[in-house]
């Protein structure tokens, strides 16, 4: 069957305010430099109103995925959740402005739209404290058939494995997308999702999950060990593909016995890592799409990453359709 979409993703809907800070203002908000920590109203407020002046645009991991595989040229969508007020709207704008779709009803009652305070370091280090607000109100009814049916892939966010509901909304997803021939793919999103949740976790990648993006500090936290290279063969056991980034290490590709070690790409100079993570898996999942070898894939992915990381903000700033011509990819 003729697929609608290249990927399509569920995640968190959610409105970044990136701004640069120094050590000193981490230590004395209380923040874990380099972590993403969840709050609630109160401090999402106080927090909002400590921060130096910054730049607001459309994030969440996932929405970020997807805004890379557009900017490659794929067809994308995206099933989140947001509230009808003035930053959900702002994030449906900026998602149909990408050429993705985006269809899942607002929320009319309840908390406001989701955002993600980001602080980010001189050293390039991102701090992150996220209001999850109407993120969490999603649900299995949510989960579009015609969509997730329709895409060759649908890629699953992790830090949306903490609610309850979302969970249920991923188990649908799988259904929908394995009864159809297609495939799931995950990202581990953060190392600690991953010890909140590491059984149950395990046991979805295991039963549920063809293909599996973390960094080595995540499929680490997954195995419980420090062994980066035998955390990446346990995780090649369980799934059909795994790929493990490692900052400037570049990242490993592993499938069945096979693995691939793919090289980052040059950077003058890193700003923001930022959606480093995301972009990868943009250019990981939308070279699978177009039935690319997994070197490719791998090469496709740190090359989205590398744009990203350039600049503030966690969505491409060029198309990677070109970057990708430019570079013989």
């Amino acid at each position: 069957m003729t697929a609608l979409y290249d990927v399509a993703a569920i995640g968190n809907a959610i409105v970044d305010v990136i701004a640069q800070c120094d050590d000193a203002f981490l230590d004395a908000q209380g923040l874990v430099k380099g972590s993403m920590a969840l709050i609630d109203t109160a401090r999402a407020s106080s927090l909002y109103d400590a921060m130096a002046a910054g730049i607001e645009a459309s994030g969440g991991s996932a929405a970020n995925t997807l805004a890379g595989v557009a900017s490659f040229g794929g067809k994308a969508a995206f099933i989140g959740k947001v509230a009808d007020d003035q930053l959900g709207r702002v994030f449906t704008h900026d998602m149909r402005a990408i050429g993705g779709i985006f269809t899942t009803p607002p929320l009319a009652e309840g908390p406001a739209t989701a955002q993600c305070l980001i602080n980010v370091t001189p050293d390039a280090q991102r701090t992150m404290s996220t209001y999850l607000g109407a993120c969490v109100e999603l649900t299995a009814a949510d989960v579009d058939q015609a969509i997730i049916e329709g895409a060759q892939y649908a890629y699953l966010e992790g830090y949306l494995f903490d609610p309850l509901e979302a969970r249920r909304a991923f188990a649908k997803a799988a259904a929908l997308s394995h009864g159809a021939g297609r495939k799931i793919a995950i990202t581990l999103s953060d190392s600690f999702v991953v010890e909140r949740h590491r059984e149950a976790l395990l046991g979805f990648v295991e039963t549920q999950c063809d293909i599996v993006f973390a960094n080595a500090s995540e499929v680490c936290a997954l195995f419980q060990t420090d062994d980066f290279d035998a955390a990446v063969k346990e995780l090649s056991k369980r799934v059909e593909i795994a790929a493990v980034t490692r900052s400037e290490k570049g990242s490993v590709v592993a499938s069945g016995e096979h693995f691939h070690e793919i090289s980052a790409f040059p950077v003058e100079k890193v700003v923001d890592t930022t959606g480093a993570g995301d972009q990868y898996a943009a250019g990981f999942l939308y070279g699978l799409s177009q039935g690319r070898s997994l070197a490719d894939c791998g090469k496709l992915g740190s090359l989205a990453a590398a744009e990203v990381i350039a600049h503030y903000g966690p969505r491409p700033q060029v198309k990677l359709r070109d970057l990708a011509a430019q570079n013989g990819l």
